[in-house]
């Protein structure tokens, strides 16, 4: 694989083959000393731009150090590559080129084809480590999947989380394994034909663990605020340093973990009144300096087309943006939620329809809770619009955990699985979904005591305006999110894939990312859809139709003739049912698929097949 940058790391602890650099952003502090386990503390030197820096001959990848600041201290390392004895304790030297990769030939991934497996490495496998992961990827490449996304892994404070807390930045969390456990995962995911996206949050830190202020008082300003306190300085005094930090940690884990895209959390709260915002920064860089081919993407509530327009039309040069606008309309159609945002959605097949169309619903109109919201996306292919049935925001974010297909029936299941997977935009599926697993996503934490009651009361209290858990006893029986039950009770349970139900769904999802991958990418030009009765849509792709009823039995009309028509695939064929109801095509003149129950059938055209 050709370099096309010429980034090398700038900060932390750098080893060469006399010994290792240290270097430290720390633009206020008059003294800033590495202090070496078993060692010396080594005075650092005032350099360039407000970094501290110094060779120290010796020191070899292992060592542990900390750094001390104008004699407060010793710290661990903002930049630091691994914290093997938790975020609170030292930092740990790493050689990142001591790692032999075998990806050479690995060509990177292409939005095009894009379908994104998200997943927890904590409760991904039994074991709840890279190593746990690495072994079920050939599940998910058998799948039909071209990478999975893995949540966050910077380090944490406790044994388990959901990582967006982290507190270490460039460190790999170390319940998870050890730096080069997490190359091995990416290293056997792209000898099998897999991405891998990595979650990364640059909008926040968590509350316990958060030392880099420890370096600089300006990592984050009160001019502006954030649901977590302070923002992070992208605009204030000394923000230069503090948006090199960020765009290096982008690099770091692309350069010397081959990660293949990013993920940006919620985006939407990342404030920046700079002429140019940090997004745009970051995304111009990795294009710059990544080596290999990277993809950015961002989590953002704001349905902002800029985001993903090109730089020289004035947009941010974002790959794709997560768009849950889909996700809202269809739990709406299919479980009737009606609280909080799903209040701006009416279910109805014609929203649904005019959200495939456009990537997402809200192009500017005003919403009851958001208020005026998104703009046009005139323009942006839609595959960079990343749609989902659940995620883990979706799911976790639930008061129970509850997921998709727990609350509703099978057949409505898996006629929004078939919406999902043959919709012209990128589908992302949420672990375990593909055989409709029966563990839930609850959230779960790991904080000392004190904090600990505050995050479970924090939760119980905001559930209190949901319907259903207006009384308090009902709010007192949402699990609480410092158990370890909470955390076990959400691993998957992979002894469920040979099984029926679970078995058949697996089946279904294969099939239906084999006509994806097979028949829908090369026509996704000509995608059009058409709401022909309530509750049933027509995706058409030229010759090829998906008719999809979400809810009730009943007909499903198809577009004028355009040759006799044979069926691919239903979700009501036996490999994907024990109790088929297959709906039954009329052809000829005023063609229609008639459904027993919801639905969806894969249908092409013979004569232009020539079948």
């Amino acid at each position: 694989m050709s370099e096309r940058g010429t980034w090398t790391p700038s900060l932390g602890a750098i080893p060469d083959a006399e010994g290792t650099s240290f270097r430290v952003w720390a633009p206020r502090a008059r003294d800033v000393e590495a202090v070496i386990e078993g060692g010396p503390a080594v005075p650092l030197l005032a350099g360039a731009e407000g970094h501290h820096e110094r060779h120290v001959g010796g020191v070899r990848p292992g060592a542990l150090y900390r750094l001390r600041v104008d004699g407060a201290g010793p710290f661990p390392d903002p930049a630091s590559r691994f914290q093997p004895y938790g975020v609170h304790g030292p930092s740990q030297v790493v050689d990142p080129a001591s790692y032999a990769w075998s990806d050479r030939d690995w060509p990177g991934l292409s939005l095009g084809d894009l379908v994104l497996y998200e997943l927890h490495v904590g409760t991904f496998s039994p074991e709840g480590t890279f190593d746990g992961v690495r072994e079920h990827l050939g599940h998910v490449a058998s799948l039909g999947a071209t990478a999975v996304e893995l949540m966050p892994v910077a380090d944490f404070p406790g044994r388990r989380n959901w990582g967006y807390d982290g507190v270490a930045p460039f460190s790999p969390a170390r319940c998870y394994g050890a730096p080069d456990d997490l190359r091995r995962l990416v290293d056997e995911a792209h000898r099998l034909g897999l991405g891998v996206f990595l979650d990364v949050v640059y909008n926040h830190l968590g509350p316990d663990g958060n030392y880099l202020s420890s370096a600089s008082p300006h990592y984050f300003t009160s001019r502006h605020r954030t649901p977590w306190g302070d923002a992070l300085n992208f605009d204030d005094q000394d923000s230069d340093g503090v948006r090199a930090y960020f765009v290096e940690n982008a690099l770091h884990w692309i350069r010397e973990y081959h990660i293949d895209g990013l993920r940006l959390d919620a985006t939407h709260a990342i404030v920046d009144d700079s002429p140019r915002h940090i997004l745009a920064d970051i995304a111009e860089r990795v294009a710059l300096d990544a080596g290999r081919p990277a993809l950015i993407v961002a989590e953002d509530d704001r349905n902002l087309a800029a985001l993903v327009r090109p730089r020289e039309e004035g947009g941010y040069g974002l790959d794709a943006v997560w768009a849950d606008d889909l996700h809202h309309e269809l739990r709406v159609a299919l479980a009737g939620d009606k609280g909080g945002y799903f209040g701006d959605f009416s279910g109805s097949v014609s929203e649904i329809a005019t959200t495939l169309r456009q990537g997402w619903l809200f192009t500017g109109q005003p919403s009851k809770y958001w208020g005026p919201r998104g703009t046009d996306p005139a323009g942006v292919p839609l595959e960079r619009f990343i749609v989902c049935l659940q995620n883990h925001d979706q799911v976790g974010n639930r008061a129970l955990g509850d997921r998709l297909n727990h609350v509703v029936d099978p057949a409505r299941w898996r006629a929004a699985v078939a919406l999902l997977l043959l919709a012209p935009e990128t589908p992302l599926l949420f672990m375990g979904q593909e055989w409709a697993a029966s563990s839930p996503f609850l959230y779960f934490t790991d904080h000392e005591p004190s904090l600990g009651r505050l995050v479970t009361e924090g939760r119980r209290r905001e559930f209190a305006k949901f319907e259903g858990f207006a009384e308090p006893a009902r709010r007192d029986r949402i699990p609480d999110p410092q158990a370890l039950a909470s955390f076990e009770r959400s691993r998957l349970r992979w002894e469920e894939v040979g099984r029926e139900p679970f078995a058949s769904c697996l089946r279904l999802h294969g099939a239906l990312l084999s006509i994806r991958r097979e028949e829908v990418l090369r026509r996704r030009s000509a995608f059009s859809i058409a709401t022909t009765q309530e509750d049933a849509l027509v995706l058409s792709y030229g010759e090829l139709e998906a008719a999809i009823r979400l809810r009730s039995s009943g007909e499903v009309r198809l577009p004028d003739s355009r040759g006799s028509r044979r069926i691919l695939l239903t979700t009501e064929d036996p490999p994907f049912v024990p109790d088929p109801a297959r709906p039954v095509l009329s052809s000829g003149a005023g063609a229609a698929v008639h459904f027993r129950r919801p639905g969806a059938v894969v249908l092409i055209s013979q004569r232009l097949t020539g079948a």
